[in-house]
C-alpha cells in the first residue's frame, strides 16, 4: 500500500477525495433514505387508490435507479481509488482491520443494487404486493449497508481504548467488533439515518417539481407537502443526536472545534466552526425555503427552487463532510496515525534514526541520493535541499500544497530562515503547551533532516528585494 507520493497541483490529494465524496454522500444517503420514501409512498397510493401517485413515482423510480445506480457506485469507486493515492497508509489500516467488514457490505451493495433493478423493472409487471415487498428489501439492504460503513467511518475518529490496545501488534483483526462498535458508531449512525431521510425529501423535490401545476394542482401539492414532511424528523431530532455525538467524541478533538469558538473573533484556528456554521446556516435556509415554497405555495414552486434546495444541500453536506474530516486533526486514525501517515508509535524510532531512510514515500534512488556522501559545495547544497524537498513531499504534502489549497507560501508569507526554524522546531518537539498540537501532527526526523527541510522550505518564500 507504499506509493509514491500522488501530488496534485493546486487542490491536492485532499481536495480530490473531498470533491469525490460530497458528491457520494449526497447520492450514497438518497439511496438509502430515497429507499424508504418509495415503498412509503407506494403503499400509500395504493391503500387511496392514487394512480396519478404511481405515475409519478415510477418516475421518480427510474430518476433514483439511474442516479444511485451510477453516479453512486461510479464515486464510490472513486473514493477508494484517491483514498488509496493520497493516504495509503490510511487506507492499509481501514483495510487490514476491516476486511470482513467490507465483505459484509459488498455483500449488502449486491443486493441492495439487484433490488433496485428489479423494483424498477418490475413495476405493473408483479402483483402490488409483491412489488411492494421488493422495495422493502431494497430499503432494508440499502440501509445495512449505512450500518457497516459507519462503523468503518466512525472508527476513524474514536478506535476505542480496546483496538489501540493492539494497534501496531498485528492482532488488530481480534478486536474487530470492538473497533466497529466504537464510542461514536450509534451516535453517527443516529445523525446519518436522520440525513437520508431528509435527502429522501430534498431529491423528491425535483421530480415533484416537474409536475404540471395548471394540468394537476391536486397532485403537485399533495406530493410537494408529503415530501416537507421527510424534513420534519432531521430538524426536530439532529440536535439533540449530534450533542449525543459530541459527548463521544474524546477531549483532544473537542478542544479543536472549542479553540475555534474562543477565537472566531480573532479569524483564526476556526475551520471547525466556519464549517459548522455553514452547516448550521444551508440547513436552517432549507428549511425556510420548503416551508414557504414547497408548502405554502406549492403550485409555485418550480424545478429552479428545487435545484436551489439541492444546491443548499450540497453545501450542507460538503461543510458537514469537512468538519467531520477537520475534527480528527492531527489524526487520519484517532490516536493511532497521524494525517500525514506516520503512526504515533513510529514517532520515537523516526527521531532516533531518521525519517529519510525508513520513509515509504522515497524511492530507492532517492534514498541512495540522501545516503550518498558528496564533496563539492554545489553537489552539498543540491542534496541538502533534496533532502528537504522529501521531508516536505512525505510529512507535509498530505495537507499542504505548494501554491495551492493551504500553500506553503502563503502561509510562510515573507517569513526569514529563522523564523521557519522556530516553527519547526516547535513541531518536532511537540510539546504539550503548543498550539500547533491541536490540529497538526508531529515532525519527526533526525536535526539534520529537520535542517534540511527548514532550507527547502526558505527556498519558497521571497528574498529582500525580489518582491
Amino acid at each position: 500500500m507504499n506509493y509514491p507520493l500522488w501530488d496534485v497541483p493546486v487542490i491536492g490529494g485532499m481536495w480530490v477525495i473531498g470533491g469525490i465524496a460530497i458528491i457520494h454522500v449526497m447520492i450514497s444517503h438518497f439511496a438509502i433514505g430515497g429507499g424508504f420514501y418509495l415503498p412509503m409512498a407506494e403503499r400509500k397510493a395504493l391503500r387511496e387508490g392514487r394512480d396519478d401517485w404511481m405515475q409519478v413515482l415510477r418516475k421518480h423510480a427510474k430518476f433514483f435507479m439511474v442516479l444511485t445506480a451510477v453516479f453512486g457506485a461510479v464515486t464510490g469507486v472513486g473514493i477508494w481509488f484517491s483514498i488509496g493515492l493520497a493516504n495509503p497508509e490510511g487506507t492499509s489500516t481501514l483495510i487490514h482491520n476491516f476486511v470482513f467488514g467490507w465483505a459484509m457490505e459488498y455483500a449488502f451493495f449486491l443486493a441492495e443494487i439487484t433490488a433496485a433493478a428489479v423494483y424498477y423493472y418490475t413495476w405493473g409487471r408483479v402483483s402490488d404486493r409483491l412489488h411492494l415487498m421488493i422495495g422493502w428489501i431494497y430499503a432494508g439492504t440499502a440501509w445495512m449497508s449505512l450500518v457497516i460503513i459507519n462503523g468503518i467511518l466512525a472508527f476513524m475518529l474514536t478506535p476505542g481504548r480496546a483496538w489501540l490496545e493492539v494497534a501496531g501488534t498485528g492482532d488488530e483483526a481480534a478486536r474487530f467488533w470492538s473497533a466497529f462498535f466504537n464510542p461514536t458508531y450509534f451516535p453517527s449512525l443516529a445523525l446519518r439515518t436522520l440525513v437520508c431521510i431528509s435527502l429522501a425529501g430534498i431529491w423528491a423535490f425535483v421530480t415533484a417539481s416537474r409536475i404540471d401545476s395548471y394540468a394537476q394542482p391536486r397532485l403537485k401539492t399533495e406530493v410537494l407537502r408529503w415530501s416537507v414532511k421527510w424534513l420534519i424528523p432531521s430538524f426536530v431530532l439532529l440536535p439533540f443526536c449530534f450533542a449525543w455525538y459530541l459527548a463521544m467524541v474524546p477531549e483532544q478533538q473537542l478542544n479543536l472545534l472549542e479553540l475555534g469558538i474562543s477565537t472566531i473573533g480573532q479569524g483564526t484556528f476556526t475551520q471547525v466552526t466556519r464549517a459548522a456554521l455553514v452547516t448550521v446556516m444551508t440547513s436552517a435556509t432549507i428549511a425556510a425555503i420548503a416551508y414557504l415554497f414547497a408548502w405554502r405555495h406549492p403550485l409555485d414552486f418550480n424545478f429552479g427552487h428545487a435545484c436551489a434546495l439541492l444546491f443548499l444541500a450540497f453545501a450542507a453536506t460538503g461543510a458537514t463532510e469537512y468538519a467531520r474530516e477537520m475534527l480528527r486533526k492531527p489524526y487520519v486514525v484517532g490516536d493511532h496515525m497521524y494525517s500525514n501517515g506516520v503512526r504515533k508509535s513510529d514517532v520515537d524510532r523516526f527521531n532516533r534514526d531518521g525519517y529519510l531512510t525508513r520513509s515509504p514515500w522515497a524511492r530507492p534512488a532517492e534514498r541512495a541520493g540522501v545516503a550518498a556522501v558528496v564533496t563539492s559545495g554545489s553537489q552539498v547544497e543540491a542534496a541538502h535541499l533534496g533532502r528537504g524537498w522529501l521531508m516536505f513531499r512525505g510529512q507535509c504534502m498530505a495537507c499542504h500544497t505548494i501554491d495551492g489549497y493551504r500553500s506553503m507560501r502563503r502561509l510562510l508569507a515573507d517569513r526569514d530562515r529563522e523564523a521557519i526554524g522556530s516553527i519547526l522546531t516547535m513541531l518536532h518537539e511537540y510539546k504539550e503547551d503548543s498550539t500547533y498540537r491541536a490540529y497538526m501532527p508531529p515532525l519527526v526526523g533526525l536535526p539534520e533532516e529537520v535542517d534540511a527541510l527548514g532550507d527547502y522550505l526558505a527556498t519558497l518564500t521571497p528574498k529582500p528585494g525580489n518582491t
